[in-house]
């Protein structure tokens, strides 16, 4: 594993040795993730080579390391497992405070905003550009923050981008799996009386989630990480019960969501989950007079610690330019329509 090198003269250095080289890889974790943690939350530089080893840094965070890293081998050597929860928990119990250890991990693949304003993420297919300030500071609020809300019309990339981030993250190994799900609202037609088997009928309300993937990864890879479950999709009613940990998760349409429902999906994060939900409120299909779990979030949350809400315009929409004309002329009716008294029913997705 080769690692950048630290200034020299500001560091001391250790040499660690295990004796059962057969324990090292679950000890340094997928892509080395686990010692990515540990230099990360100890400001030290951690390079393995065979059953060694070394740890080079300020001296007080290279003795925490050593520690660490000993605790963690001594587990394994047990007969016990570890995974990011038991790096942390060794963190922890090592004297180490960890606020927002996913923000710091999350900067190596989402770049921040250039000098342009443009933020860029790499995919395996493509680097997607930001194209507006809008966007910007959505994919920025991602990278810096445990809960995303992305809120407006439709084609701004609210979506888009939050699967761009989470396949930028996994293939990173940031993260070890993606979850996305949307709430299978009936809008207009009942799902019972639509042919085929259970994915059959729930598959059109994902193809949204599914088109974004296979935009970003090649379909061969993105059905093999389906088959192993590091990528799931699936409507929101599936989450009930779970607890989602090491996982980049984002609810799409929450707009059609109930307060209920929005509470037992934002209680779903575990430890290293990032969580993006998008929505757009001009466009609810629940039956009339349900309240929104968008909305109910949006009043309960705001100004909360941890979480971010990045607003979108119809400045901001990216498809075709009738998509702007057309998302301002519903705007405009509805304004007139209030106005009047008199709000027109929001079904439908122009």
């Amino acid at each position: 594993m080769k690692r950048k090198q630290p200034d020299r003269a500001k560091t001391e250095s250790t040499l660690l040795r295990f004796r059962d080289n057969s324990l090292l890889p679950a000890l340094f974790g997928a892509h080395d993730r686990h010692l990515a943690r540990i230099e990360q939350a100890l400001d030290v530089v951690v390079g393995s080579r065979g059953n060694e080893v070394a740890i080079d840094g300020p001296a007080e965070q290279v003795g925490t390391a050593k520690r660490v890293l000993s605790a963690l081998y001594d587990r394994l050597a047990e007969g016990g497992s570890i995974g990011a929860a038991e790096v942390d928990a060794a963190l922890r119990l090592a004297g180490v405070s960890l606020p927002g250890e996913l923000k710091s991990r999350a900067r190596a693949t989402v770049a921040p905003v250039n000098e342009d304003g443009v933020a860029v993420i790499e995919t395996r297919k493509r680097s997607i550009r930001t194209r507006s300030v809008a966007q910007a500071h959505y994919v920025e609020a991602m990278r810096d923050h445990e809960l995303v809300f992305g809120l407006g019309p439709a084609g701004t990339g609210k979506t888009y981008l939050a699967v761009a981030v989470a396949v930028s993250m996994y293939l990173s190994g940031q993260v070890d799996r993606i979850v996305l799900s949307r709430p299978a609202v009936e809008a207009g037609e009942r799902l019972g009386f639509l042919p085929g088997d259970i994915r059959d009928k729930i598959d059109p309300y994902l193809r949204p989630l599914y088109d974004a993937l296979y935009d970003m990864m090649p379909a061969d890879a993105v059905e093999k990480r389906i088959e192993a479950r590091d990528i799931e999709i699936a409507p929101l009613a599936f989450m009930r019960g779970r607890t989602l940990a090491n996982a980049f998760i984002i609810l799409d349409e929450a707009q059609n969501t109930t307060p209920v429902q929005m509470k037992m999906f934002l209680t779903r994060m575990g430890e290293n989950a990032r969580m993006v939900v998008t929505g757009d409120l001009s466009q609810v299909d629940l039956p009339a007079g349900a309240n929104s779990g968008l909305k109910d979030a949006l009043m309960t949350l705001k100004g909360m610690p941890g979480a971010a809400f990045t607003e979108f315009t119809d400045a901001d929409v990216v498809r075709n330019p009738m998509v702007t004309r057309i998302v301002r002329a519903y705007q405009a009716r509805e304004r007139a329509a209030a106005a009047n008294g008199d709000a027109p029913k929001r079904r439908g997705r122009p």
